[in-house]
């Protein structure tokens, strides 16, 4: 089953459940000798995060990155890049009633079909938003490897949104405002 593995040459495999003991992914194709430390994942983690109660869920997971395996001495080795962060804010008593009562808009009942009842079906188990933090952290180290290997910057803003268009702006000023994310 392919499902938690994306990639031909730079491969990623996603790990982990929403109230598992952690999240995160498993980097396979990145080659030795980037320059690579917890903080530049880190970076991009962060952005991850809502500031705002508004937009956000209840839960606060620090999500503070650790790099398990593939860097030594602040470089790639060529080899299987691990990276994690622990889930700490776990509840998962508060998920028992959904265990046979699928919620509406969430992927519980199709997690208990396609895994014939062994789902963990707290918090959404796989299925949860906080899988993403995985694909983040794949994407800190694709980003990186792009910049400081072949010079390309990943930009990304919103045009328009609701038939409301943006005013004129450069992408250098997509840039230096992407790091605020309310």
């Amino acid at each position: 089953m392919r499902g938690n593995i994306i990639g031909e040459r730079f491969i990623v495999l996603s790990f982990g459940e929403s109230h598992g003991r952690c999240v995160g992914a498993v980097v396979d194709g990145c080659p030795a000798g980037l320059a690579l430390r917890e903080e530049d994942v880190q970076r991009e983690l962060d952005l991850r995060r809502p500031s705002s109660p508004l937009i956000s869920t209840e839960r606060r997971e620090e999500d503070v990155v650790e790099i398990l395996s593939g860097v030594f001495e602040g470089y790639t080795t060529g080899a299987p890049i691990c990276m994690l962060t622990w889930n700490r804010d776990v509840k998962g008593e508060d998920y028992a009633e959904i265990r046979y009562k699928p919620r509406p808009g969430h992927a519980d009942y199709y997690a208990h079909v396609k895994y014939e009842g062994f789902n963990d079906y707290r918090g959404g188990g796989r299925f949860s938003g906080r899988i993403t933090a995985g694909f983040v952290m794949a994407g800190a180290v694709a980003k990186k490897l792009l910049r400081d290997v072949l010079g390309i910057r990943i930009i990304g803003y919103s045009l328009e949104i609701g038939g409301v268009r943006a005013g004129e702006f450069t992408l250098e000023d997509a840039e230096r405002n992407r790091y605020e994310n309310d």
